[in-house]
């Protein structure tokens, strides 16, 4: 979800996006509060082609029947505290079902109301909704292919590069680059893509290099017991 009373930040929407393919779901997203606020389904889909994107408002019950049309099985609800998921989810299930707070008078933002997960059949809409608490961060492991989907744009032009190999920095006959000299992508847009593959690369080996040393933990204490049991058999095999 998306509110619209706060300032939209283009980056925090891709990473969700790159979160929800990574997860093997189909990303939808949810403008809320569209009667009080400024964000625009255009202003959205600058950081999400090829993705619904539906604005909505539990108040009014404007566009909630529109985003429904578009959901299917199990639909978790996730984005930062304050952005109405919780209220979303009600107007979905059409009663008082997730707990709801106010954002703060101060700052605008949100207070951690959800705590927890809480998962409610909808049986009149076919579907089963999933709340979560608010994310304050979002990072990808192991999301390579994930992040080449919410950057679907620079994935198809990346094809079209010269070189096989292109990193879309300097390269010569580089189609990326191409495209944010005639405005097609955003350098904003194109700099989050590299931080993300970044991202996931420097976790993606992290994460390998742990599970190598959990191994190489598993084999010397394999190794440490039989030794023992070999000396107290003495040294009878």
């Amino acid at each position: 979800t998306v509110a619209s009373d706060t300032a939209l930040d283009l980056g925090r929407v891709e990473r969700y996006l790159t979160l929800a393919w990574g997860s093997g779901g189909v990303p939808v997203v949810a403008i809320t509060k569209t009667d009080s606020g400024r964000v625009t389904e255009e202003s959205v889909l600058a950081a999400a082609p090829g993705v619904t994107v539906c604005s909505t408002s539990a108040v009014s019950a404007d566009g909630i029947d529109s985003l429904t049309a578009h959901l299917h099985g199990t639909v978790a609800l996730i984005g930062p505290s304050g952005s109405g998921k919780s209220t979303l989810g009600n107007a979905l299930i059409g009663s008082t079902a997730f707990a709801t707070g106010t954002t703060r008078e101060a700052d605008a933002k949100g207070r951690h109301t959800t705590v927890r997960r809480e998962l409610i059949p909808v049986p009149r809409l076919g579907l089963t909704l999933l709340d979560t608490p608010g994310l304050r961060s979002v990072g990808v492991q192991g999301s390579e292919d994930a992040v080449a989907s919410a950057f679907s744009d620079i994935d198809e032009l990346a094809a079209l590069c010269r070189f096989g190999d292109c990193a879309h920095v300097h390269e010569p006959g580089c189609a990326v680059l191409a495209a944010v000299e005639t405005g097609e992508i955003t350098e904003r847009r194109l700099g989050n893509y590299r931080k993300l593959l970044r991202e996931n690369a420097w976790t993606t080996s992290r994460h390998d290099a742990r599970a190598r040393s959990e191994k190489l933990r598993e084999y010397k204490q394999m190794t440490k017991s039989l030794r023992q049991k070999y000396a107290a058999d003495g040294g009878r095999r």
